[in-house]
């Protein structure tokens, strides 16, 4: 049975021990990106959101490639911590990679110019719903998840190999799996500091 709103939205966390194992589909995966791909808020109805989906050894792909780009930046002797990460992502059975279209965005600049400054910031907000979306949308079907930002060390790799159009940004990669750990214990500031109200 599907968790409801507020259950999603309250066990939804970083995972960060994943396996291989998914307890639905590929196929399952991908209607639960497109349906947030879809429905996902964005400023101007732009719907400048792109996704790339890697399953299997897609995904195993782009973990390495990420390895090596990072080790080519970090120290030698500093490297275990970054390569046991790496390879904690790779665990996993996907990575969902988020996008935003830059011609979009750009094309409304030139159609709103009195918001023209403004656009850039619309698209990273209707991005960042778009990741939470998918995100909530994973734990629903009973997945864990990270949110990656290894950008814009990899772009062009990424971009070479998945042969992404040149107006797609990168802007967070999100690796998932069947959860086998939980996610530590998360504390919360008080909400009498976070939020006001007036009535």
């Amino acid at each position: 049975m599907a968790k409801d709103f507020y259950t999603a939205v309250q066990e939804r966390r970083s995972i960060y021990a994943i396996s291989n194992e998914q307890p639905v589909s590929n196929d399952r995966i991908q209607e639960v990106v497109e349906f947030a791909v879809k429905y996902a808020p964005t400023a101007f109805n732009s719907q400048s959101g792109r996704v790339i989906v890697l399953f299997g050894e897609q995904h195993e792909k782009l973990w390495d490639l990420t390895k090596e780009t990072l080790r080519e930046i970090v120290p030698a002797k500093d490297f275990g911590p970054t390569e046991e990460k790496m390879g904690s992502f790779k665990a996993g059975s996907g990575t969902v990679l988020f996008f935003e279209d830059e011609e979009v965005v750009r094309g409304l600049q030139e159609q709103f110019p009195t918001y023209s400054d403004k656009f850039p910031e619309y698209s990273l907000q209707s991005s960042g719903m778009l990741q939470y979306i998918v995100w909530t949308a994973l734990e629903q079907e009973g997945l864990g998840a990270t949110l990656q930002h290894y950008q814009p060390l990899i772009d062009e790799k990424v971009r070479n190999e998945w042969n992404v159009p040149a107006s797609w940004k990168l802007h967070a990669q999100m690796p998932f799996g069947k959860p086998v750990a939980p996610a530590g214990d998360k504390e919360f500031q008080p909400l009498s500091e976070r939020v006001k109200v007036y009535k």
